[in-house]
């Protein structure tokens, strides 16, 4: 069986990163592909990227991912620069903002993912410590799951991998939006559905205040209620988001779409079934 070597450069994070990897392996079974993650850590600077991404060149993957924050900053534009001419298939994950630079990386032959609901975190000091930032991460990842968005983003994915076997090659270029991920999540139940929507859609809104109270607001007595707001806006949307797949449970409708151990899709609704 050939085996498709999968790099992943991590820079800082968005709720996407920590799932990336995880989403296209569940049961650490696949037999079709072989990982290796590098990460900068918390930090995206010019140098971390760049040298983040030229490390992952030792693993002599077939395809690489580079996932971050923001992916018009500096430091992710350092680590796609260093792969531009490697010749490898390289595809951008990100959040909103990497949607302002589609076309160049297109025209780069850059892959493209950005998840519009991977909003950012409030990072105050007087607001976010570690405890603070995990609970936002958590809902986070809750509403992505749910509402379909990880989903989508592990569909394009495995399409991009199996483009690589057949040597016919596809990068993604696609927005997550709140239809997307609704069609990737596939409800059964149209109230479930309305409920992991309007998730979303209030997940997608994070950004904005977010991005306000961290970066446009100075005076701390306004900006530590704005960034903790957003915090309770997540809360509520992976709330929702819960109540979507507790509707699709007590109907015994929950779409499961694991992988075999040679990378195909498989399906099933029934909770007793066997997936096919």
């Amino acid at each position: 069986m050939q085996k498709v070597r999968v790099g992943l450069v991590k820079l800082g994070n968005i709720g996407t990163s920590p799932m990336l990897d995880l989403m296209l392996d569940e049961r650490a079974e696949r037999e079709d592909i072989e990982f290796r993650s590098v990460s900068s850590g918390p930090r995206m600077g010019k140098e971390d990227s760049k040298d983040v991404a030229e490390k992952i060149l030792e693993f002599n993957p077939d395809l690489i991912t580079i996932i971050s924050p923001n992916p018009t900053t500096p430091g992710p534009s350092s680590a796609r620069d260093a792969l531009s001419e490697t010749g490898v298939p390289c595809t951008v994950v990100g959040d909103a903002p990497g949607t302002q630079i589609t076309d160049d990386l297109e025209e780069a032959g850059f892959g493209y993912i950005f998840v519009i609901a991977d909003s950012m975190i409030g990072a105050r000091k007087e607001f976010l410590d570690p405890t603070e930032m995990a609970l936002f991460n958590a809902d986070l990842i809750k509403v992505l799951s749910i509402t379909g968005a990880l989903r989508a983003v592990r569909q394009e994915m495995d399409k991009a991998i199996e483009s690589i076997k057949s040597s016919e090659l596809y990068l993604p270029r696609i927005i997550v939006d709140r239809d997307t991920a609704a069609e990737a999540a596939g409800f059964e139940n149209p109230y479930a559905k309305v409920k992991a929507m309007s998730a979303f859609e209030i997940a997608s809104k994070v950004a904005e205040l977010s991005v306000e109270g961290c970066f446009k607001v100075q005076d701390k007595e306004k900006y530590i209620p704005i960034v903790g707001s957003a915090h309770e806006m997540m809360r509520t949307a992976a709330q929702l988001a819960d109540e979507a797949r507790e509707l699709e449970k007590s109907k015994d409708s929950v779409l499961r779409k694991p992988h075999a151990d040679d990378g195909k899709t498989l399906s099933k609704r029934k909770f007793m079934e066997t997936p096919k």
